[in-house]
């Protein structure tokens, strides 16, 4: 009876997001971007689209749509979920992951599964310890560090400062009174961290570490709060880090994200810099450091327990 009422409880949450995912997605066009004729004399009580535009431009009716974006998504289509997705201009992401939230509305019982791999493979560990130039990293969905090489333990190493294992991308993001001195582009990491979250929520309902961490988040930080509300995703897996890092500081990193085939919910990032540059200039300096230290003692500026506005604790 437990396993049922678990399923239910997530059934119904994953409607509620279905109804909030769409709805957002509707709030932010308007009928001049969707093409649909705009009248002087028009008065809308909702932003963006209304229900029955955007089932016009779906090409279904408004009585299917609504019932639809109210979570009841038992034998939707993909000539359905094709024409929503071109009438809401949904990204590759969300397209994705409004799949993933319809398909777990619509199972009447969780799929049985292997809980995710968080041990790494040796082979992986070596493949790491081989890049000494480059810092390298395993992380699963959860933005969990599984493990490091040498050097990207050293560039992580105010991520690391915090005792909870594994270390948490995003609980130090939004959590740590450092992490805005850590990444220069603060916001913009925060927007894409929460995406990457919903994203995997959305793929992976029944995680419960998943959940746990969600909650956290939402509860100690308002930043967080705020942003997941918005119920943006997105697929990461390329871009540029800037980073001050409290030992060889700025830092411009390109980064690339690998999935592991092998290891469902892992994946292989990797940082590199431009050859020449004041960026790899850096990062051999690091790389210097690193060898002369295990424990990566950090000034005592980064280790201090001051908090920031920013980070919030329960009543």
């Amino acid at each position: 009876m437990a396993g049922r009422n678990d399923n239910r409880d997530v059934r119904g949450d994953v409607r509620g997001q279905i109804r909030e995912f769409l709805s957002t997605r509707r709030a932010r066009i308007t009928p001049k971007q969707a093409g649909l004729p705009v009248y002087g004399g028009d008065r809308r009580r909702v932003s963006g689209l209304r229900r029955e535009e955007v089932a016009l431009l779906a090409g279904i009716s408004s009585e299917y749509y609504t019932r639809l974006e109210r979570g009841n998504a038992t034998g939707v289509s993909e000539s359905v979920i094709d024409g929503i997705a071109h009438a809401l201009q949904l990204d590759e992401a969300e397209r994705t992951h409004l799949l993933d939230l319809l398909r777990t509305a619509g199972t009447t019982r969780p799929p049985r599964r292997r809980p995710a791999r968080q041990r790494v493979r040796s082979t992986v560990q070596r493949v790491l310890d081989s890049m000494s130039g480059t810092p390298a990293f395993v992380l699963n969905g959860r933005l969990d560090i599984l493990t490091a090489n040498h050097l990207g333990h050293a560039l992580f190493s105010p991520v690391y400062a915090d005792p909870v294992r594994p270390p948490n991308n995003a609980r130090f993001l939004f959590l740590d009174p450092h992490a805005s001195e850590f990444f220069r582009d603060w916001d913009k990491v925060a927007n894409d961290t929460v995406a990457l979250l919903r994203a995997e929520a959305g793929r992976d309902p029944y995680d419960r570490q998943l959940s746990d961490l969600i909650g956290e988040l939402s509860t100690r930080s308002s930043e967080f709060r705020r942003r997941w509300g918005a119920h943006h995703v997105r697929i990461h897996a390329t871009g540029v880090k800037r980073l001050h890092h409290p030992v060889v500081g700025d830092l411009d990193l390109s980064f690339e994200s690998f999935p592991l085939a092998a290891d469902p919910g892992q994946s292989l990032l990797t940082y590199t810099a431009e050859p020449g540059s004041p960026t790899q200039d850096a990062l051999n300096l690091l790389a210097s450091w690193a060898a002369t230290t295990d424990n990566f003692e950090l000034p005592a500026s980064t280790n201090d327990s001051e908090h920031t506005e920013s980070v919030e604790t329960p009543d």
